[in-house]
């Protein structure tokens, strides 16, 4: 299946984020917060990137921006996973070039027929 980069501050959420798309066959790779992942993006490619928006660091919305801006991650799809679910913020993340959201806690199914849809 594809490669997704997850991106949290919380281990068990990115543990359960993990489990439930390795069960659908994905390979995952995990980052701890937003700098970390845009690391990771910068040296690697991944068919999706799954990311809170609450994070130190670096927030998923500053990720988001950032990643627009390697070619590579032009089209990628970029979901925010978060608690947030404020108008405010959903229009933030949709001007920094986010593809979807979904509001923790997350439904397995939601969330893999979510990441099957973008991909």
């Amino acid at each position: 299946m594809a490669k997704i980069l997850i991106v949290d501050d919380s281990a068990s959420m990115r543990n359960m984020v993990k489990v439930t798309l390795q069960s659908a066959g994905h390979q995952i790779t995990d980052a701890a917060d937003g700098q970390e992942a845009l690391n990771k993006a910068k040296q690697g490619s991944f068919a999706a990137v799954i990311t809170d928006l609450n994070m130190p660091v670096m927030d998923g919305i500053t990720l988001i921006k950032n990643l627009r801006t390697l070619p590579s991650y032009k089209y990628t799809p970029l979901l925010l996973l978060t608690t947030e679910s404020g108008i405010d913020k959903k229009t933030a993340g949709k001007q920094a070039g986010a593809t979807g959201w979904l509001v923790k806690p997350f439904n397995p199914e939601k969330l893999l027929s979510t990441v099957d849809r973008v991909l």
